[in-house]
Formats: structure tokens, C-alpha cells, sequence
């Protein structure tokens, strides 16, 4: 099999008519696609840069980032990806701390603040205007090279499956090996692909789920619509227009479709819909499965692992059936997993809850201790049951935040909710709740809803402090942004 590097060489000689990404309704060519790379690679020369040295992409889910991708894959340049949904001042930041030879970002990224704060350390930027890719003004040259690194990654920052978000390195082989490699269509079978549905992209094309839903279909040479963030409207639209057999939405989409309360028939053309990277209610599963008729797919995997772990299929659904609803599926082929003791580390028997540990062959033969609690039944079906790390320890009380979210969602006015542990002086931590309201639902008051909780969890689960938002607070993977939660909090004092 062709290399990552040689792959994407392949699809920027494409013929330059045909489409490649559709934007705002808009399609982009794959000649636009390679003019954008080819300018990049000649700014990059030009910046003087070593081959081997790292360059900073702070990926939008435009199209001009998904050429610029392409073609510092290409070039088998060291990419470290950054999230461009942060203040000017913490982007500034984190690309010193980074410290690339060069960064490549939307013309919107170069505030005063950034573009100073690259000047002063020496790193040149690029900016990507609509298909173009210009120097910015002063910023032209790095002022050294670096360090350069003999084999090329892809750096990506994890959402701390593992503990605390750290950058985490995966090299072109472990993408080319795992993430391409079982979805690689034959060359001489990539004219076909042209015929088929667009591919949906929607996820941030700068962590690990972007890159598993971005670079299969863009190598493969399927068209693909781009949303610059998940929107119900743009999924529904996808949906009507091009009648794909399967589609995914993230776990807090689920819920955001049964509020926008799509016709049935819409949905008719799915087999099944995918999501993972985050808990699914057990009763917004149920609930959706009934009025759509379609399976939901649940999968478990992290950055740290090189993506997914487990799986539930189609197969699984009909040969298991409901007995094992709400499983994120069995092991991928090569992947073991294990359930240990929190405080001995010891393995525990199947049924038994508690701290999940994972071997992933993308990522070597050593266990991987998560910060995940999980169960593993005598089937091998895996259950995911929520972060140990998230735990309240209220007084002498461990409370697990989905403990109290789930019953939460029972409530009939309720359509999202989160739970996070806040300071309290005499307990050391609390509960507290940020909830969001089905559509023409009245707010419920507080003593309505600890009313509801006393029905279904003990006295020290009650959250002390409430907060009713229009929407939770996410971050551009439609992970609940714990961090924005707990700010809505910073006022409170507890005693």
C-alpha cells in the first residue's frame, strides 16, 4: 500500500475539474484544492524552513485547511494541530509554547496579538485566504530552523481519556497502517467514487475523530459536503439532499435532533447512525431508536489509542438484540481490554465495574491505563459507564456526575444536562447542575427539581447550585466544555 505522503501526492493530481468539497453550498475543485497546496509548499520554501522542522496548523473546518493539510502531508512535513476556538491572547500563547518553525492559519487567526507574538519569537506565519496561501506581512522567515524530526507525525492534543489533554504524536505509518489502511480503496476503483453520496465532514478536521472522517474519503477521491461546525440544519440538509445508507452525529447531536423534531421519513434512508466520543443517555438512545427505527451505533476510542477501540455493528444489534443495549461494542480486532481495581490496579472478573486499560496495537503492546470507568461482560461486550476523574467527593462521598445526570434527563422539561463538582468549605466539594429546556417547556423550579432527583438518587447527590442555560457550553467537538461549566459557578460560595 502506497504511503501517507505518497496518497496524498495521488489526490492533488486529480483532475482539476472535478469536485472535491462542497462549502456554503459551494464546491471547491481538486484544482483549487492542489493550487492552495502548491502555493503553500512554495511559502513554506521560501520561509526557510528545514525539511523535518514542525509547522503549527490552526485548523478551521474550511476548505483551505483541508488542502493546507493535504499538502503538508505531501510534503511530509511534522504537523502539530491547534484549535483555533480560543481567545487571541491564549492562541498567541500556545503557538509560542509550541514553538513551530512556521504557522499556518485562516487570515482571521492573525490578530495584532498573534501576529506580534510571532515576530517576537522568531516563527513565520502563512495565511490561508479563501484557496490562497500568502506570507503575512513581517512574517516571511523564520529566524531558525530548529530542530527537525527525522520521521513526520501528526501531533494532536487529547481530550484526556488518559489524564490531564496532552499533545499526542501519531506517525504517517500508524495513519497509513490503521486509519487508511481498512477503508483504502484500489486506485482503479477510485473513479466510482465520484458516483456515491458526499461524505459528511463535521467534526473538527484537528483532533482525532476529524482526521479519522476527513482523510479516508479525501484519499479515496469521494466527495465530501463541509460543515464548519455539527449544526442539525446542515446534518439535515446532508440527509435530504444526497440520501446517504449511514451517518453519524455526536452523542449531544442525538438529543438536538429529537428537539428539532425531523420527520421519520427524512431518516428513512439510514441503516444505522454512528456516534461515540462521549456518553450517550441510555433513555435518549432508547428514545430515539423508537421514533426513527434506527439503530445507533455506539463506539468507544481516544486520541491515545489512534482512534477507535470498540465497535457495535449491525451484526451485534441482530445477534444480541436489546440484551446488550447501550454497549460501545467489542473489541476491534488486536485491541484487549481489562477492567481494574481503582486502588490495587489488580484485574477484576467479568461484570465487575471499574477502571478500563486497553492495549492498542496502533499504539504498541503496553496497556494503556484510561481514567474511564467501565464494565466488561462475559461476552466481551464493553460498557462505558463514565470518568473517574470527574468524580465529586462530597464529605466521605464519591458521586459520579452521570450518577445524577441521567435521572436529571428524565425530567420532562429537561433536554441536556451536566453535572460538575464545585469548592465548598466544610465538604470540600459539591454538586452542581447547568440544564438546558426542551423546546416550549417552562423552567422548572429548583425545588421541582430536586423533588424529581430525590426519586431516583440519594440526598447527597442533590446539586447545591443550579444554572439554566439556552444551550450547554461546548467545545467544537460537541464535548460539554467542563471548564465554561464550572465559570458559571466562579460567583457561588458555598459554607
Amino acid at each position: 500500500m502506497a504511503s501517507l505522503d505518497q496518497r496524498c501526492v495521488a489526490a492533488l493530481a486529480r483532475d482539476t475539474a472535478q469536485p472535491a468539497i462542497e462549502f456554503d453550498k459551494q464546491w471547491v475543485t481538486w484544482g483549487e484544492v492542489r493550487h492552495l497546496a502548491e502555493c503553500l509548499s512554495q511559502r513554506l520554501d521560501a520561509s526557510g524552513i528545514n525539511e523535518g522542522n514542525t509547522i503549527a496548523l490552526v485548523a478551521r473546518n474550511r476548505p483551505s485547511s483541508l488542502a493546507a493539510l493535504l499538502g503538508l502531508l505531501a510534503k511530509r512535513c511534522s504537523i502539530r494541530m491547534v484549535y483555533p476556538f480560543q481567545s487571541a491572547e491564549a492562541l498567541a500563547k500556545d503557538l509560542v509554547h509550541i514553538a513551530p518553525t512556521v504557522v499556518v492559519a485562516d487570515a482571521q487567526d492573525y490578530s495584532d496579538v498573534v501576529s506580534s507574538a510571532l515576530l517576537d519569537s522568531g516563527i513565520a506565519g502563512i495565511a490561508l485566504r479563501n484557496m490562497e496561501a500568502v506570507a503575512v506581512p513581517g512574517l516571511e522567515q523564520c529566524s531558525d530552523p530548529g530542530a527537525t524530526q527525522t520521521h513526520p507525525v501528526v501531533e494532536i492534543l487529547t481530550s484526556g481519556t488518559t489524564g490531564p489533554p496532552k499533545p499526542f504524536a501519531i506517525s504517517y505509518e500508524t495513519i497509513s497502517e490503521h486509519l487508511l489502511a481498512p477503508t483504502a480503496v484500489p486506485v482503479a476503483q477510485q473513479a466510482a467514487q465520484i458516483s456515491l453520496p458526499p461524505a459528511l465532514l463535521m467534526f473538527p478536521v484537528s483532533n482525532i475523530s476529524g482526521l479519522y472522517s476527513t482523510l479516508p474519503p479525501l484519499l479515496n477521491g469521494q466527495r465530501c459536503v463541509l460543515l464548519e461546525r455539527f449544526t442539525v440544519p446542515g446534518w439535515h440538509d446532508h440527509l435530504v439532499r444526497f440520501r446517504p445508507p449511514t451517518s453519524g452525529l455526536p452523542p449531544a447531536g442525538i438529543q438536538m435532533v429529537l428537539d428539532a423534531d425531523i420527520a421519520p421519513a427524512d431518516l428513512a434512508c439510514l441503516s444505522a447512525i454512528g456516534t461515540g466520543a462521549a456518553p450517550l443517555d441510555t433513555g435518549v438512545h432508547r428514545a430515539f431508536e423508537q421514533r426513527y427505527g434506527v439503530p445507533i451505533l455506539l463506539s468507544y476510542g481516544a486520541t491515545e489509542f489512534g482512534g477507535p477501540v470498540t465497535r457495535m455493528t449491525l451484526q451485534l444489534v441482530e445477534e444480541w438484540g436489546a440484551s446488550k443495549f447501550g454497549s460501545v461494542g467489542r473489541a476491534l480486532p488486536g485491541v484487549q481490554l481489562r477492567i481494574t481495581d481503582p486502588e490495587t490496579g489488580k484485574p477484576l472478573a467479568p461484570g465487575e465495574e471499574g477502571i478500563l486499560e486497553v492495549i492498542s496495537p496502533r499504539m504498541g503492546p503496553d496497556w494503556i491505563r484510561t481514567a474511564d470507568i467501565a464494565l466488561l461482560d462475559a461476552e466481551g461486550f464493553l460498557f462505558h459507564r463514565g470518568r473517574a476523574d470527574g468524580a465529586i467527593l462530597r464529605g466521605g462521598f464519591k458521586l459520579l456526575p452521570n450518577a445524577i445526570e441521567g435521572p436529571l434527563l428524565r425530567h420532562p422539561a429537561i433536554a441536556a444536562a451536566v453535572v460538575v463538582g464545585i469548592p465548598d468549605h466544610r465538604l470540600g466539594q459539591v454538586p452542581a447542575a447547568v440544564i438546558s429546556l426542551r423546546k416550549g417547556m417552562e423552567a422548572p423550579s429548583e425545588q421541582d427539581l430536586e423533588a424529581h432527583l430525590r426519586e431516583h438518587v440519594p440526598a447527597t447527590h442533590i446539586p447545591t447550585a443550579w444554572r439554566i442555560v439556552d444551550e450547554l457550553p461546548r467545545t467544537p467537538s460537541m464535548k460539554v466544555d467542563l471548564p465554561a461549566v464550572r465559570k458559571l459557578f466562579n460567583s457561588d460560595s458555598t459554607n
